[in-house]
């Protein structure tokens, strides 16, 4: 036994590593016979790697405590003869992991040997090997199937002209594995693997359809950012953000078996991409790209060709009206909505928390009072018998509600979601709970947006050092941990506020700039005004569950 004197370490886990800089252990295990439950390891033999250099060599025989199967004697000429004065595997394991380290284990059909080496380990209390494991017959599958009729160790050897031909001897085996393993690495790089996680994902890549494509994603970085699929004509099909672009991108060609990528990689003819210092302008990016080009595969991201909002409207009794334009009357909207059933669902929430006028016949134009109002569920002076003193209380509630307390108008939501469940009315009670969200995701957007407009220039930066400019709920300018604080611009005049975005894109883009300044470790550094939001926040209906 010669261990290399290494140290115990933590395993080797960074994915994004060249190759080149990842230590190997390859490793072959001789056994009684093939159950790990009931077989024992008889022979250990590995060899250890960094950078291509052998940096240590470990072998052993081992007692397997139980007599050798006549069998496994002829296939490798291991007798009880042999074995007698060995160490067994309590001695043996503790300088062997030692020896494997944080290294990534490879062996020919690598899953035989790490169930016998984790059996061990288990027993003794070592626990399973957290290694990373890559297996030469799995890539052989992959890189050289074509080429040969079989595939073992032996065959695999001899084809790349192995100096040390197998034996089912643990050390032999283990030479000529290592061996293989650098002649498929070395065919691997021609199809642009030359990072661990490239050697990870490669094997899963058996059979995937335009594999040849991958060639495209050579120049993309190992940085986060914002890629681009573009087809012949130079049209972007589809447009995804990244913390590591190349593997990515990479990951759509390795076996995805869904029917719209597969169509998505027959169109593809060319990737772009844009850098970006930070996951928030890799999102924004992504948002602004998609609602500027619409790609094709972005189907439910894609901006909707025509929004909609929820309108109080400006009449003696106001009523609430579904329009698919945002006017400056000085009228109270909701939205934008990406589709009418969202604007209807919110509007319908409205209704059933405040009995805000629903008929549209003019005031004391009919005989008799409409079904809304007979029902009870609506003000509506259709009939003549409201006064507009008795009605503005209602206009009232429902403006409270939206700009002030939202209580107002979630809990009769609350209470009738709660009496229908008691009821075992579970329909209607979902029902009821996605209108209180459909209010709830409408009221805050419009909360946040209004006190993003009211701030004007902010920047703030977070606990990694991250840092941002917004402008009325815009990104302007990033910057990352590694570089300059963005300088700010010079602060605009008074601005009048945009009661509600004027478009699905903005609306979506200020959200993403809420979120990332609600998160914790956020530090605003300047702002051109408070940033304040109304003092009673809406409750998601989970909160007030029970």
């Amino acid at each position: 036994m010669a261990p290399a004197g290494l140290g115990i370490q933590q395993r080797f886990d960074d994915l994004s590593a060249p190759l080149y800089e990842v230590p190997f252990c390859v490793l072959d295990l001789e056994t009684t016979g093939v159950a790990p439950a009931t077989c024992r390891i008889t022979e250990v033999g590995a060899v250890r790697f960094t950078g291509g250099e052998q940096r240590g060599v470990f072998h052993t025989l081992v007692n397997p405590g139980a007599p050798i199967p006549p069998s496994i004697t002829v296939l490798t000429g291991i007798t009880h003869l042999m074995v007698v004065d060995a160490p067994s595997i309590e001695e043996v394991l503790p300088s062997l992991l030692e020896f494997i380290g944080d290294a990534v284990v490879v062996g020919h059909n690598i899953r035989f040997d790490m169930s016998f080496l984790n059996s061990a380990a288990v027993s003794l209390g070592y626990g399973r090997l957290a290694n990373r494991t890559a297996d030469t017959l799995a890539l052989a599958r992959r890189l050289v199937r074509s080429e040969l009729r079989r595939l073992d160790l032996a065959a695999l050897a001899a084809y790349f002209r192995s100096p040390v031909a197998p034996t089912h001897r643990a050390l032999d085996d283990a030479r000529a594995t290592a061996h293989v393993f650098w002649a498929l690495l070395e065919r691997a790089g021609l199809l642009g693997v030359t990072h661990l996680d490239d050697l990870m994902r490669l094997p899963t890549a058996k059979g995937a359809p335009h594999y040849d494509k991958i060639a495209l994603c050579d120049a993309l970085p190992r940085r986060p950012g914002v890629y681009l699929f573009l087809d012949r004509a130079g049209d972007v099909i589809y447009v995804g953000k990244a913390k590591n672009l190349r593997t990515r991108v990479r990951s759509y060609f390795y076996g995805d078996t869904r029917r719209t990528i597969a169509q998505m990689l027959r169109d593809l003819a060319r990737i772009d991409h844009r850098e970006c210092p930070t996951e928030l302008e890799a999102e924004v990016t992504e948002l602004r790209l998609i609602h500027a080009h619409r790609p094709r595969y972005n189907r439910r991201s894609r901006p909707p060709r025509s929004p909609h909002w929820v309108k109080l409207t400006d009449e003696m009794f106001p009523r609430l009206s579904l329009v698919r334009r945002h006017r400056d009357d000085g009228c109270l909207y909701l939205g934008p909505f990406r589709s009418f059933r969202a604007a209807r669902t919110a509007m319908t929430a409205l209704w059933d928390a405040v009995p805000i006028r629903r008929c549209t016949t003019k005031a004391g134009q009919s005989s008799a009072a409409c079904r809304f109002a007979e029902l009870g569920v609506a003000v509506c002076p259709c009939d003549g018998t409201i006064e507009a003193s008795d009605y503005e209380p209602v206009v009232d509630l429902l403006r409270r509600g939206v700009d002030d307390d939202p209580s107002i108008l979630l809990d009769p939501l609350l209470e009738k979601m709660r009496r229908h469940a008691a009821r075992s009315h579970f329909e209607e009670a979902r029902e009821l709970r996605d209108r209180h969200r459909a209010i709830v995701g409408a009221i805050e957007r419009r909360r946040a947006w209004l006190a993003l407009q009211h701030v004007g220039m902010l920047c703030a930066t977070d606990a990694d050092g991250c840092t941002i400019v917004v402008e009325n709920g815009r990104l302007i300018a990033t910057s990352g941990p590694t570089e300059q604080p963005p300088l700010l611009p010079t602060s605009p005049g008074a601005r009048d506020v945009e009661p509600v975005a004027p478009t699905v894109g903005i609306s979506e883009e200020a959200r993403l700039v809420w979120r990332w300044l609600c998160r914790d470790g956020v530090r605003i550094v300047h702002s051109s005004q408070p940033l304040a939001l109304p003092i009673l926040p809406p409750r998601p209906v989970e909160s007030l569950a029970g």
